[in-house]
């Protein structure tokens, strides 16, 4: 049925895989930043079950190294903080992505000439188009 489109609708439906492609990384990568803060938020909730003079470890690399209470929980509260300013700029993204989705369905829609499932045109162009 591509065949029959014209070029310009041609365009409009490639990009439109495009941006759906797009948007699906970003929901793969929102995901794994969510799973991510998740296990952060969570360490950071045990961290305050644990006495202060602990020893404690954390990895680096294939190796586990000994690190102090504070200095885990500095680096727990700046994952968290990171994790959520990641997750705040995939959610604009993935935002932005939909417009631009809904914005080429739209176009695409008015190159096809069907008003599409928005009931219709709604410009001028049509005074009579009823019939009685």
């Amino acid at each position: 049925m591509q065949g029959n489109l014209p070029p310009e609708a041609q365009e409009k439906i490639e990009q439109l895989q495009d941006l759906q492609e797009t948007a699906q990384t970003v929901a793969v990568q929102k995901q794994e930043a969510e799973s991510n803060l998740t296990e952060a938020e969570n360490a950071l909730e045990e961290l305050e079950n644990i006495d202060d003079d602990t020893a404690m470890y954390r990895k680096v690399g294939e190796l586990l190294v000994e690190t102090e209470y504070d200095t885990a929980e500095d680096e727990l509260e700046d994952k968290v903080d990171s994790l959520e300013i990641r997750l705040e700029t995939l959610e604009k993204q993935e935002e932005r992505v939909q417009d631009q989705f809904e914005g080429l369905q739209d176009e695409l829609e008015d190159l096809l000439g069907g008003g599409g499932a928005m009931g219709g045109p709604a410009g001028p162009g049509g005074p009579g188009a009823g019939g009685a």
